[in-house]
């Protein structure tokens, strides 16, 4: 009993000591460091939410606003509503006013029928054009499809704030155009009306009405659709930009050929989408002003500010929304074209770097030495690069010398049945229409001071 005594007294003296706990600050540390990562993961998914949210408003901004234009002809009855509201408006509308106001003998002072045939008749087609056109696209496409902003492109989330400032931009760019086209359109309006004084005071302000709102109506389809080109592209434009900063970070040339050839493809379906329009526009446009021109060397001894500004309004309306369009395919195939000098900087900097230099300095090195040993035995002691080191340096320069001619092959930009709408293109119908549109300007105004009595 002695003997267990000392041996369960200590036991239990063991059993009584506290254990050693650990400290608790770092498990705190731990927690709230955890913490801090939830809450700013929660913080950017609600931000990523926000601007989601913000970008699907501004594309339904810029889908009523094509709604109320009869872009939307997703069914049977919209079709026939946007198509019986575009004759009524845009070709009966001026017609019957042009008849009412015509049938007078003094009327060639203040309103040449021809005149206003024309103007009506080439408003009329090129929003005939614009609206065929782009709301087949819509219909086939959808507006996010059509806009290359769908989710399913897997861009959206880094792009959206630069995509809602661009569609923001079209639809102010929509508005500062039209606004000042149509107070020309409404001042010569009221000035024609004033000279007309055998009119009484509500049929000249029926006239003005009616003329102004079908002809806003037309010009609002036609720069609607030229602004939705533009936006299209623009909106190219963020992606490419993008590429260019993927040049400085990645080294992956298959990753390089691979985005290429998606925004290359995505080019081709712009281009596919928009080449029929565009041609019939400038055709449209050029048509439209030589027969301006014709009418004004016709009736040149009658031409007046009052009876022929509105071909000068017109002209103005009509080549704005034809730069808009060409201005914006230069621009979206300058950048594609651009691409090739920035891959080929990078593959000479890749290739004349640091890495590269080692290689060269290793090799002079070799043949140096070789070249100073008198047995040539002695080249089995010299350092020589491995085999691995060597095919991983060639294949490295081959990939990228491989991608460059690729890309100098492939240039990529808008393409009108395989001519690309570049710089020089832009030149050429740049120079024409404004040679037209000044001789337009100059017969329209300066022969006002010369006729009127």
């Amino acid at each position: 009993m002695s003997d267990q005594t000392p041996a369960r007294i200590e036991q239990e003296s063991k059993e009584e000591q506290p254990q050693i706990k650990t400290p608790l600050l770092p498990l705190i540390s731990n927690q709230t460091q955890n913490l801090n990562e939830v809450d700013q993961q929660q913080e950017e998914e609600e931000e990523e939410e926000e601007v989601d949210t913000r970008l699907d408003k501004s594309l339904q901004r810029l889908k009523f606003i094509l709604i109320l234009l009869g872009f939307d002809q997703s069914s049977v009855s919209r079709f026939a509503i946007s198509w019986v509201t575009f004759l009524l408006i845009g070709v009966t509308v001026p017609v019957v006013v042009l008849w009412l106001t015509t049938n007078c003998l003094t009327c060639d002072l203040y309103q040449i029928k021809g005149f206003e045939l024309v103007i009506v008749a080439s408003h009329g087609c090129l929003a005939a054009v614009s609206l065929l056109c782009l709301s087949h696209n819509l219909r086939k496409y959808g507006l996010r499809k059509f806009l290359f902003v769908d989710q399913h492109s897997g861009h959206v989330e880094r792009f959206s704030k630069q995509y809602i400032q661009k569609i923001s931009d079209t639809i102010r760019l929509l508005i500062l155009w039209v606004l000042p086209c149509l107070i020309l359109k409404i001042a010569r309006e009221v000035i024609r009306v004033a000279y007309m004084q055998h009119e009484p005071w509500w049929k000249s302000f029926g006239i003005i009405v009616a003329l102004t709102w079908s002809w806003a109506y037309v010009n609002f389809i036609y720069l609607s659709t030229c602004l939705v080109f533009h936006l299209v592209c623009n909106l190219q434009i963020i992606q490419f930009d993008d590429y260019g900063r993927l040049l400085e970070t990645e080294t992956d040339v298959l990753v390089f050929i691979e985005e290429h050839a998606r925004l290359r493809h995505d080019l081709s379906k712009i281009s596919h989408r928009f080449r029929i329009y565009l041609l019939l526009m400038f055709a449209i446009v050029t048509s439209s002003q030589f027969g301006m021109l014709f009418q004004i060397t016709e009736f040149s001894d009658k031409v007046t500010f009052i009876n022929g500004g509105d071909f000068a309004v017109s002209s103005i309306a009509q080549v704005v929304g034809l730069i808009l369009c060409l201005n914006a395919a230069a621009k979206i195939s300058h950048r594609a074209q651009g691409i090739a000098a920035m891959a080929t900087r990078w593959h000479a900097l890749a290739s004349c770097g640091p890495d590269d230099a080692s290689h060269m300095r290793l090799s002079n090195r070799v043949m140096s030495s070789v070249s100073s040993e008198s047995d040539l035995e002695a080249m089995n002691y010299i350092p020589f690069p491995s085999n691995t080191q060597l095919a991983s340096y060639l294949s490295s320069y081959h990939r990228r010398q491989a991608f460059v001619m690729y890309l100098q092959n492939n240039p990529g930009g808008i393409t009108l049945y395989g001519w690309t709408v570049d710089r020089s293109l832009i030149n050429t119908i740049f120079f024409i229409e404004l040679s037209l549109v000044l001789f337009v300007l100059g017969r329209t105004t300066v022969l006002y001071g010369e006729t009127v009595p």
